[in-house]
């Protein structure tokens, strides 16, 4: 299968994209720069120049292929204008992405990410948000899932709150980077909320499976740790950085705040009975060990 993929040459697309090939499929991967552009042809892929903002050459992309994944986002965080600005760009591109396969019966599986249920661990029945400082996201995700009705076989792949390897990546990536800049490592409140994680490369796994086998209308659970104290990743980054673990205001995560400070547990165990998903990559804690001083 030809497969188009936005953020190919990131964290995870790098994982997926190597996934893809590595089971016979071929890779046309969007590259929004020369660096990005190289990165995709040294892994294997044919780079697409252009960005999320271009929507001509997402279309182009999306005619040209078998089954679309989309993975790309701004990640912006700097403040609530800028999160709204790439939750915008991003939900322009996925509609796009979307009308160019409509009545072709080919599948598209966009990322999302998992919800958070109040005294439990979501599963991958419940909801995503679609309000908050991400619920944009939400609702773009929805509108992909309601192309099963026009022909098209959408799924979403809901991501953790860390998506890891070597150390890095996602939510606990940024603690490390914020300890890093502040000289403390900090969690928001008590430490005691939990959140879901997954090694990058069990993640390119399982949007493989997605891309093959998902059902029109299905969400899965991208989910090997249900949920790790924020305040055990804090002591980790704490202990291999040589810093102080100590609580710090939740505005100290700008508009990322409210959603470090939630308690968010996640399962997986549909996605994994129902695809044959197993993820077998070093936990969140396990993997943190490799972050260096």
């Amino acid at each position: 299968m030809r497969v188009f993929i936005t953020g190919g040459t990131g964290l995870i697309g790098s994982a997926v994209t190597a996934e893809l090939l590595a089971h016979g499929h071929t890779v046309l991967a969007l590259a929004r720069s020369d660096t990005s552009a190289a990165a995709a042809s040294a892994g294997g892929a044919e780079p697409i120049r252009g960005g999320l903002a271009d929507l001509d050459v997402l279309r182009a992309g999306a005619e040209r292929a078998d089954g679309v994944i989309h993975l790309a986002f701004a990640n912006d965080f700097s403040g609530p204008d800028a999160l709204a600005r790439a939750v915008s760009e991003e939900n322009a591109a996925v509609a796009t992405l979307g009308s160019a396969l409509v009545g072709s019966d080919r599948p598209y599986v966009v990322v999302s990410g998992t919800p958070w249920i109040p005294g439990r661990a979501s599963t991958e029945s419940d909801p995503v948000p679609t309000d908050g400082p991400v619920g944009g996201r939400g609702r773009a995700v929805m509108g992909v899932l309601d192309l099963a009705s026009r022909g098209v076989r959408s799924s979403a792949v809901r991501m953790p709150r860390t998506v890891h390897n070597n150390g890095d990546g996602g939510f606990a990536g940024l603690l490390t980077g914020i300890a890093r800049q502040s000289g403390v490592s900090g969690y928001a409140g008590d430490g005691t909320q939990r959140w879901p994680a997954v090694h990058a490369l069990d993640a390119a796994v399982l949007f493989r499976l997605a891309l093959e086998q998902a059902p029109a209308g299905t969400s899965w659970h991208a989910v090997a740790d249900e949920g790790d104290a924020v305040r055990d990743i804090a002591a980790v980054i704490g202990r291999r950085l040589g810093l102080p673990v100590e609580p710090v205001p939740a505005e100290t995560y700008g508009p990322l705040g409210p959603i470090f400070a939630a308690d968010q547990p996640a399962s997986s165990a549909y996605t994994q009975e129902t695809l044959g998903w197993k993820p077998v990559h070093p936990s969140l804690l396990d993997d943190l060990e490799n972050i260096q001083p």
